[in-house]
């Protein structure tokens, strides 16, 4: 058969994939040890749905309104909630009906801020380590990914490298991509984080696309810091929420992007033309979820917090890195000699422990570690790590 013509778009050369899927496959198969697999791989979930999600999903299935194309940008009652739920966040009103775009989940709407904003060759600024998805969306918009690194504390904390920042920035820089806590770190931006990238977006004229998927996923008595609370920041930010994390809906596929009228007309254009409609058969237990009451949302982030804890306290002596919030947290493999690539094989050889090695989720700082996601695995299975890690000869 003849290929003659047939070529990948120049785009495509450095999208790569994230590996989660190729460990996830070799755990699929099996242990190999007395134990059953600790799936610390990916990002589902066994902590509780919000109690309205299924009820109301389900009385709404048979509905006109959950088999239809319209409104391609979201029903109008959705997007009030969401409305509703970031004044409360960021201090700031969003019109629903211009302000506001309803997307397939949360990486939807980030890839939908990134073709309605970023031309090609135009550099974007993310944080290394960083989600290896909202990377290669940079790259899939024909943006250029350029890293600024998370430092590690002496007391085995993260930290944003603000010279980096500042140096980092050029006259190619459109946009910043980041998320707060962030992905797979677990790092939290604090008051001064945000103070410098605010100064930064003014005096560069940028865009800051936030991803606030995990953002009330905080521990140690933080709260909750929004970008948009800064002066002027309202105008240069999109907002990108998502059920998925916070409220664990993760198979409804419902997020957003809010941000000024001039940039959400393109956003939902692209939108459009990506998927054309949120998930019809989910918007209406999203927008109960989001009207209903989110003490449930405090009380997941503090069992993710003990699931943290159980973790660090199995192996003290290791060079875990311990997060500030989220679900996932990092273990610094290249300090103990090693690579994460064997030692994630090892791991699930001898200790029946699914970890991800985090090449491509970042640059050098990425490339020295392996995550440990904790959001599907209770506080009992974690306790059985130390006998995993020795195992596995960590």
């Amino acid at each position: 058969m003849s290929t003659k013509g047939v070529r990948l778009a120049r785009r495509m050369v450095d999208v790569a994939g994230f590996g989660i899927d190729r460990v996830a496959r070799s755990a699929d198969s099996g242990p190999t040890s007395a134990w059953p697999v600790l799936r610390l791989e990916n990002l589902d979930t066994d902590l509780p749905l919000p109690p309205e999600a299924l009820p109301v999903t389900r009385e709404a299935l048979a509905t006109p309104r959950a088999n239809s194309w319209l409104p391609f940008t979201g029903d109008d009652d959705l997007r009030a909630a969401v409305s509703d739920l970031l004044v409360d966040r960021t201090g700031h009103r969003y019109d629903p009906g211009t302000e506001i775009v309803i997307t397939s989940g949360g990486t939807e709407g980030v890839l939908d801020s990134l073709l309605a904003t970023v031309d090609p060759g135009d550099e974007v600024v993310l944080t290394d380590p960083t989600y290896a998805g909202l990377v290669n969306r940079v790259r899939l918009a024909g943006g250029v990914p350029r890293f600024v690194p998370f430092r590690v504390t002496a007391d085995r904390e993260w930290q944003l490298d603000r010279e980096a920042l500042a140096a980092v920035v050029t006259p190619r820089t459109r946009a910043l991509l980041l998320m707060s806590p962030s992905m797979p770190s677990g790092a939290v931006l604090d008051e001064e984080d945000w103070r410098q990238v605010a100064e930064l977006c003014e005096r560069h004229d940028l865009l800051l696309v936030y991803d606030a998927a995990m953002e009330s996923l905080l521990y140690d008595g933080r709260t909750l810091l929004h970008p948009v609370r800064r002066d002027g920041m309202a105008g240069r930010t999109l907002v990108v929420g998502s059920l998925s994390k916070e409220f664990r809906m993760i198979g409804w596929r419902v997020g957003w992007v809010a941000g000024p009228r001039a940039l959400i007309d393109g956003v939902g254009w692209a939108h459009v033309y990506n998927t054309t409609t949120p998930v019809g058969i989910a918007r209406a237990g999203a927008t109960a979820v989001l009207r209903g009451d989110h003490g449930h949302v405090a009380e997941c982030a503090a069992e993710l917090e003990r699931r943290r804890d159980t973790i660090l306290a199995a192996r003290p002596d290791l060079p875990f890195v311990r997060p500030a919030g989220g679900w996932s947290l990092l273990l610094d493999v290249a300090a103990l000699g090693r690579e994460p690539a064997e030692v994630s094989a090892a791991l699930l050889r001898e200790g029946a422990v699914a970890a991800t090695p985090m090449t491509g989720w970042g640059a050098d700082v990425a490339a020295r570690y392996i995550r440990f996601v904790y959001s599907a695995e209770p506080v009992e299975a974690l306790r059985t790590l130390p006998e995993r890690l020795a195992a596995a000869r960590l």
